[in-house]
């Protein structure tokens, strides 16, 4: 057997870089959960003796913590010697990692790394077995983190620039009109809907019972009378909608035409069925050499 010694090495340092992501992976969800990166927002340069007390942690944690963001460089170090060190987040670092209501927030998608390797036992089996691993059987962090990826750009596009893009349906959501969230997990894209067109109802539907129990809770608080949620899965709901919506979802249904059939099946005369997905190339290898979600979204694939 013959070994290029080269590509060995190569490959090493591959994986000892994919490490070093998943480590600095491990430590972007620390910063998120601890709010050591809203401390940092707008703080200038601050040391790590300054943040840990902000944020009432322990001192040498915080700075071993700021210490691997900035060898990352997440984080900018300052200072004159080992003695004299500061940190900061820039602005440009707080769009990605600090200001949930920026379009490039991606900390609070983190959690669904959590839910990878918490549920890992159940993933072996479930690539042992018959394949099957039910969404609501994951670690709760990957509902609560799925909602936190994706809330920042329906903040910023749904209502803004999806809809109107639609022939009709900003127009049928101002003037009045009936309209169900299919899969819509803990109710973002509704209360959003709801805000932005106060003259329609939408009702949220998903079979994930916990994502409902929030989704009420969150729409409650933020005072939307036109919105509600019910416990029902892709073909279980009953209406006459004007619009039915599916948000980043339909491709982790197991019946995509069967469902689409359903929804068409409930819709009033003239309604309209909006459907967004995440980016995708169409096969495996346009995916691969030209998509540079491509890595992510596998394994995504694999175990969610």
């Amino acid at each position: 057997m013959d070994i290029d010694i080269d590509r060995v090495t190569e490959l090493a340092g591959e994986v000892a870089t994919h490490m070093a992501g998943a480590t600095t992976i491990a430590m972007v969800h620390i910063g998120d959960e601890l709010g050591l990166y809203q401390a940092m927002a707008g703080a200038g340069p601050i040391t790590a003796e300054s943040l840990a007390v902000a944020v009432g942690c322990h001192p040498r944690l915080v700075t071993e913590w700021l210490r691997q963001q900035a060898a990352v460089e997440l984080v900018e170090i300052g200072g004159q010697s080992d003695d004299d060190v500061t940190f900061q987040l820039t602005d440009e670092a707080a769009a990605v990692l600090a200001w949930e209501v920026s379009p490039a927030f991606l900390a609070g998608g983190i959690g669904m790394f959590r839910a990878m390797f918490s549920d890992m036992d159940d993933i072996l089996s479930a690539f042992r077995g018959d394949g099957g691993l039910a969404w609501g059987d994951h670690h709760p962090s990957l509902f609560t983190s799925t909602a936190r990826f994706f809330r920042p750009q329906y903040e910023m596009y749904l209502a803004n620039e999806w809809i109107p893009a639609a022939d009709g349906i900003d127009e049928k959501l101002r003037s009045g009109a009936t309209a169900a969230d299919v899969g819509c997990g803990c109710g973002d894209s509704v209360q959003i809907l709801a805000s932005a067109y106060p003259e329609s109802h939408f009702t949220g539907f998903d079979f994930h019972g916990p994502s409902i129990d929030q989704a009420r809770e969150l729409a409650a608080n933020a005072g939307l009378p036109n919105a509600s949620f019910e416990v029902a899965d892709s073909k279980g709901y009953q209406g006459a909608y004007d619009v039915i919506f599916f948000f980043d979802c339909l491709h982790d249904m197991g019946d995509p035409v069967g469902i689409a059939t359903h929804a068409r099946s409930q819709l009033a005369e003239g309604g309209s069925v909006l459907m967004v997905e995440p980016f995708a190339l169409d096969g495996h290898v346009r995916n691969l050499t030209d998509n540079p979600m491509a890595a992510t979204s596998y394994g995504a694939s694999a175990v969610f």
